[in-house]
């Protein structure tokens, strides 16, 4: 074939630079607070990013290395790459689709708002425990640090809390429970406006850590961090796409060249 050992050494070192970034979002998921109590993207995007990088390495090594032949090589990174550009794409439009919906909800003199579970797509819905949000968040300072933060009640109600800390540190402001401080709330005669009212409990290990608002503000948290990653991954797949086509058409193109050879040659 016409094409170089460098050449295809190129493409596949192309491959293992653009796995960087896809990597370095699985690590960075890895280490926030809401993706570690649901832990679903952090581990589709680590595999990918890795595999993508051990197919790249593979071929690199095969090129310059081993002095494989070249067609069997472009085969392998050509199918390879197909597959994991696919499943990149579908990663991607998954992630698209159920973060769409989960917008906050403005609560009457309240400068945070508030999230309901319902808000979130039932995808979303179903990867989300309360065990597991107790025992993240039982790990974390998410609520104790409003009590260092805030002492009067206006300046906790004109905090921009975040979606995690409105749901799991504070009962739902429809309860009408009042404030002593953060996380403690003296609870009102009747609290059967919503069933998270009856959840909430003083305890500085539980909180609110069972109610569907901590569900929900849990997910609130994963959606930013999702669409923030997915961003990311995106922006990689749209250079990886070129890379591949780019490599698709020379393999063509010298395939091509090489039946032409062969063709002239048979005539000489």
């Amino acid at each position: 074939m016409a094409l170089s050992n460098n050449v295809i050494g190129g493409i596949n070192l192309g491959a293992v630079l653009l796995s960087i970034p896809i990597i370095g979002t699985g690590i960075w998921l890895s280490t926030e607070v809401a993706e570690s109590c649901v832990k679903v993207l952090e581990w589709a995007v680590l595999m990918l990013g890795i595999v993508m990088m051990v197919v790249g390495l593979a071929g690199l090594a095969g090129a310059l290395l081993w002095r494989v032949q070249q067609v069997r090589v472009m085969i392998f990174y050509l199918v390879a790459m197909l597959v994991l550009i696919v499943l990149l794409l579908c990663l991607v439009v998954l992630v698209y689709t159920v973060t769409l919906r989960g917008h906050g909800n403005v609560q009457p003199n309240r400068s945070y708002l508030e999230y309901h579970l319902d808000d979130f797509s039932l995808w979303l819905r179903r990867r989300v425990r309360s065990s597991r949000i107790r025992t993240c968040l039982s790990k974390t300072n998410v609520c104790a640090r409003l009590n260092q933060s805030y002492r009067m009640p206006q300046d906790f109600f004109n905090a921009h809390l975040t979606p995690m800390q409105s749901g799991c540190c504070k009962p739902p402001t429809e309860c009408g429970y009042t404030f002593v401080n953060p996380t403690y709330w003296i609870s009102p005669i009747s609290t059967a406006a919503d069933a998270d009212c009856t959840r909430w409990s003083n305890d500085q290990m539980q909180l609110c850590y069972n109610c569907d608002s901590c569900k929900a503000g849990v997910l609130a948290a994963v959606r930013k961090e999702w669409r923030a990653a997915n961003l990311i991954l995106l922006i990689t797949l749209l250079p990886l796409v070129a890379l591949y086509l780019a490599a698709f058409f020379a393999f063509r193109n010298a395939k091509t060249d090489q039946l032409f050879r062969r063709y002239r040659q048979g005539y000489t």
